[in-house]
């Protein structure tokens, strides 16, 4: 009888830990995992377009307006390296005092502070220098 009751506490045992180690390092990969923080002066009148499409990527659409090429971009403004690294490592030493218990807080503030959505329309003058910028999603 007491044989029974020590595999029992020992197999429950085994599936808490086994629960914890899956389920930890979630908040961890998405600290780590966020996007890059984007030099948002790209945007500043003047800028070659060539600088812009490097530091936001390619643009969501390309069109002519009054005679002009408009860029569309969309993306999601990160955090720099530091930050991120900070908050990995954070969360890190976190799950492992805690024994994976941190995920129920670090997970949902990851989601949370992810990085926020912008979207911004850009349009050049003739010589593909930034004329002026419209903030879509800000």
């Amino acid at each position: 009888m007491r044989s029974l009751q020590t595999v029992r506490v020992l197999f429950f045992g085994f599936m808490l830990v086994a629960i914890i180690v899956t389920q930890t390092g979630c908040s961890v990969f998405m600290a780590a995992s966020q996007p890059t923080k984007k030099n948002l002066e790209v945007l500043n009148k003047g800028t070659d377009r060539n600088y812009v499409l490097a530091e936001l990527g390619s643009p969501v659409s390309t069109e002519t307006k009054y005679g002009k090429k408009v860029d569309v971009f969309s993306f999601k403004q990160g955090s720099s390296t530091g930050a991120k690294v900070g908050r990995a490592l954070f969360h890190g030493t976190a799950d492992f005092f805690s024994f994976g218990l941190w995920e129920v807080v670090g997970t949902p503030t990851e989601a949370v502070i992810s990085g926020k959505k912008l979207a911004f329309e850009v349009m050049y003058d003739e010589n593909d220098r930034v004329e002026k910028v419209l903030a879509l999603k800000k």
